[in-house]
């Protein structure tokens, strides 16, 4: 059984003092494919290491994060060009709009998550989009790049069934993380009206642990937790939904 994280920041520094035990924690619970977005040039070193590192298991992305499209952003997109045009990357992420935390920012974020995706389109790439308190804003710019070369993962969907099924009109798999364990989470109140199909499993550890550890940091055999809680709503085997979510990964990431 092969069970694949689409979404997790192994190179946080929230793992600094127990990466590679954490690492073995998840490939002992079944976890062997972990897929890495980027956030911006500083961590570009850590990723390659982490790669260097696990070469058969870790796939990285290449991307500027919108909570870190600043001042000096478009130097930050001339680094994800300069990467892109260097070496093999699996995606174009995390991209998107965040406007949670600055609102002051949106110009900037939608021409850096613009520019971005159709980086995506010069080198075949699938791109990861993070939205948080900006579903409007996403759709917006989707639209205007909506065909037949757009594909990708909605990392971390937190939407509507109306939203989830928009998300899917744009070629893109919805990311399922530990949001879909909290009570208050909503979507797992229509998750089994969308096909299996769209859906791919990830954690954003060390973000967004799901129940039973909430609010602690997350990582990536916590994925069993997702798992567990997807095979109930869709009525399958934890071993088949491993298995169809794997094979959609395969899909959007082509390896």
């Amino acid at each position: 059984m092969i069970i694949t994280d689409t979404h997790t920041h192994l190179y946080s520094e929230a793992f600094d003092e127990d990466r590679k035990q954490m690492i073995g924690r998840a490939m002992e619970a079944g976890v062997s494919r972990f897929f890495i977005p980027a956030i911006d040039s500083t961590y570009t070193i850590s990723m390659l290491q982490l790669e260097k590192d696990f070469p058969k298991n870790v796939f990285l992305m290449m991307g500027l994060h919108p909570t870190h499209v600043k001042d000096n952003y478009e130097e930050e997109l001339k680094h994800v060009e300069e990467m892109l045009a260097k070496r093999k990357f699996y995606a174009v992420g995390e991209i998107g709009i965040d406007l949670y935390w600055d609102k002051s920012t949106l110009d900037i974020q939608k021409k850096a998550f613009k520019h971005q995706i159709q980086l995506a389109k010069k080198y075949g790439l699938p791109i990861v989009i993070h939205c948080r308190e900006a579903f409007d804003e996403i759709f917006e710019v989707l639209e205007t790049e909506k065909d037949g070369a757009l594909y990708g993962i909605f990392h971390c969907f937190t939407g509507t069934l109306e939203q989830a099924h928009q998300a899917i009109s744009y070629n893109l798999k919805l990311g399922i993380g530990g949001v879909v364990t909290f009570k208050n989470g909503k979507i797992d109140q229509f998750l089994n009206q969308i096909d299996l199909k769209h859906i791919v499993l990830e954690t954003d550890s060390p973000y967004l642990a799901p129940v039973p550890f909430r609010g602690k940091r997350n990582e990536s055999a916590y994925i069993i937790n997702v798992l567990e809680k997807l095979a109930t709503i869709y009525n399958v085997s934890f071993e088949e939904l491993a298995a169809i979510t794997t094979e959609n990964s395969k899909v959007v990431f082509k390896i």
